[in-house]
């Protein structure tokens, strides 16, 4: 009776329905069995974990040369949905669900490739350098490194410029594993691509976990020293929609980069005490924002954690209930409230990025944490996002 029991098991579990009917028409003949054998049979089947993730993959549309972007989606136990195309490694969207299990996009996104060609940094891959160089350029190793996209006027270089990341269609592979489900995005950046030294190869890992963590790992490889510097210019609002000025922000940062009036950091490093960058007891973004020069954040915070994986920021929606925790490695954050928006489409101070990085302007300020990477080196980088509801 236990082997003919298995036995259906398995096939259950194979979809093999001819081999069922044929035990099943032998063990009918004993009645008084029959029952338990489909019991023992059934149950385990039936008590089968839940796949840990999963993932899709679908196409977005075309590039204007022809080229298809594919498009990924990962889900979790928890409804949480993310995607992910191919075009600037972009975070599309993250589904999460509120305090009333009702799910909402929690990131400003594009509607459509097309958008997403002709806009911004919507949820891209920034590298090989984030944010801001200044003056043009670098000296590494006693050599001078002019690069190619520049403000004409300020000299400075921003996002690794107008062939950036962002602007590359990347190659994916997917997969599960215990925790989650997965995409890696892979890049390959020549020797002198927009004045950067030596080829640069990159990977991030987009992983959903049952934790319900995106854990974003970068990695690099190159064949000469070159700075490289990688983040993800999403843009949060927990709230699904309208300004994020209500939403609640911790942040352990005791530190924040003094700029100057293009926005380069000038070297020093300042105290947040007293300041309108002092969230270490928490505020709402709003409670202060209009004091800060500019008309809102878009300013380095200093992440006092080492190499080590800190968590660093804790993000609250009053009305939603949802919570956003981040952590990284990096030690830095910058920090932008979407101060320029003006309602096309979405309104100013419409979201917020933590933009994880080193410094900006790093390979001039020796002082600094070094972003350079080198031949016998490997770029590592991870950034954790923890979802999550406020307890009622």
């Amino acid at each position: 009776m236990i082997s003919n029991a298995l036995s259906i098991r398995a096939r259950l579990t194979r979809g093999d329905e001819k081999g069922i009917i044929i035990i099943m028409s032998k063990v009918m003949q004993f009645p008084a069995f029959a029952t338990l054998i489909l019991t023992l049979a059934a149950l385990p089947a039936l008590t089968q974990p839940a796949p840990a993730g999963e993932v899709t993959e679908s196409i977005w549309g075309t590039m204007p040369d022809g080229r298809e972007v594919p498009l990924w989606t990962l889900t979790n136990q928890h409804k949480t949905e993310v995607r992910l195309a191919a075009y600037g490694a972009l975070l599309v969207s993250i589904e999460t669900t509120d305090r009333k299990g009702e799910g909402g996009n929690i990131t400003l996104s594009y509607r459509s490739l097309e958008e997403a060609v002709a806009g911004g940094v919507f949820g891209s891959v920034i590298g090989r350098f984030a944010n801001r160089i200044g003056g043009g350029g670098f000296t590494l190793d006693g050599h001078r490194y002019e690069l190619q996209s520049i403000n004409k006027e300020t000299r400075v270089h921003i996002h690794g410029g107008t062939r950036g990341f962002h602007r590359r269609l990347w190659s994916g592979t997917t997969g599960t594993d215990a925790e989650g489900a997965f995409v890696t995005l892979t890049l390959t950046s020549p020797d002198g691509e927009e004045g950067y030294p030596g080829r640069v190869d990159v990977a991030v890992r987009y992983h959903l976990g049952n934790d319900n963590v995106l854990r974003l790992d970068y990695r690099g490889r190159t064949d000469q020293p070159t700075p490289l510097n990688l983040t993800n210019h999403a843009y949060f609002n927990l709230a699904g929609g309208g300004d994020v000025l209500a939403h609640h922000l911790t942040m352990t940062c005791p530190a924040v980069l003094a700029l100057d009036e293009n926005k380069v950091p000038t070297g020093e490093i300042l105290p947040v005490g007293g300041s309108p960058f002092d969230f270490r007891s928490g505020r709402t973004i709003g409670e202060v924002i209009r004091e800060v020069a500019g008309g809102g954040y878009d300013h380095c915070f200093v992440i006092d954690g080492g190499d080590n994986l800190t968590l660093f920021a804790t993000l609250s929606d009053p009305v939603s209930g949802r919570t956003m925790r981040i952590a990284t490695t990096k030690p830095g954050v910058q920090i932008f409230t979407a101060n320029h928006f003006k309602d096309n489409p979405f309104p100013r101070w419409g979201g917020i990025c933590f933009e994880t990085q080193f410094y900006p302007d790093s390979p001039n300020k020796a002082a600094f944490p070094s972003s350079v990477l080198r031949p016998d080196g490997e770029y590592r980088h991870r950034t954790e996002f923890r979802f999550g509801i406020i307890p009622e």
